[in-house]
C-alpha cells in the first residue's frame, strides 16, 4: 500500500511541476515577445540609402578599378587597329609575327615568313611591334 501510494505522488508531483514549467516557458515567451515588440515601436526607422551605401561604395570602387581601365585598354586598341598601314609589324592574337603588305577594308596581308603571305582580319591584331631602334614601353605594346 506505502508503495503504490507513494508512485501516486509521484506521478502527481511529476505532472504539477510539467505544468509550472510550461506556465512559466509560456509567460517568459509572452514578456519577450512584448519586448521585442516595445523595442522595435520605440525603434527610429533605418534610412534606406543607408543600408544601400555599401553596394554603392562597392560599385564606384569596381568601377574605378576594374571598368573604367578596361574601356581604356579598349579603346586604345580600337585605334591601333584603325590606324594599321602597310609596312606595319605586328603580332596576332595567336602570336604570329608578320609585316602588314596591303591593307583591304577590314583584310590585311601580312608576310610571316620569305614567300608566306597571309591574309587575317583586322580584328585578329593583337599589336603592334615597336621597330628595333626604339625601346620597348607599355606605351608602344599597347
Amino acid at each position: 500500500m506505502i508503495h503504490s501510494t507513494t508512485t501516486g505522488r509521484n506521478t502527481h508531483m511529476k505532472s504539477i511541476i510539467t505544468t509550472l514549467r510550461n506556465s512559466v516557458l509560456t509567460l517568459s515567451a509572452a514578456g519577450t515577445a512584448a519586448q521585442l515588440h516595445a523595442e522595435a515601436a520605440a525603434a527610429p526607422a533605418a534610412n534606406p540609402l543607408g543600408s544601400f551605401l555599401p553596394l554603392i561604395v562597392i560599385f564606384v570602387i569596381f568601377y574605378f578599378l576594374l571598368i573604367r581601365p578596361q574601356q581604356k585598354r579598349a579603346k586604345e586598341h580600337q585605334r591601333m587597329l584603325t590606324a594599321l598601314k602597310k609596312d606595319d609589324k605586328i603580332v596576332s592574337t595567336g602570336g604570329i609575327y608578320g609585316t602588314i603588305t596591303s591593307v583591304k577594308g577590314d583584310v590585311l596581308e601580312v608576310k610571316i615568313a620569305e614567300n608566306v603571305k597571309v591574309q587575317m582580319s583586322r580584328s585578329a591584331v593583337s599589336a603592334l611591334v615597336p621597330p628595333e631602334n626604339q625601346a620597348v614601353t607599355p606605351e608602344v605594346v599597347k
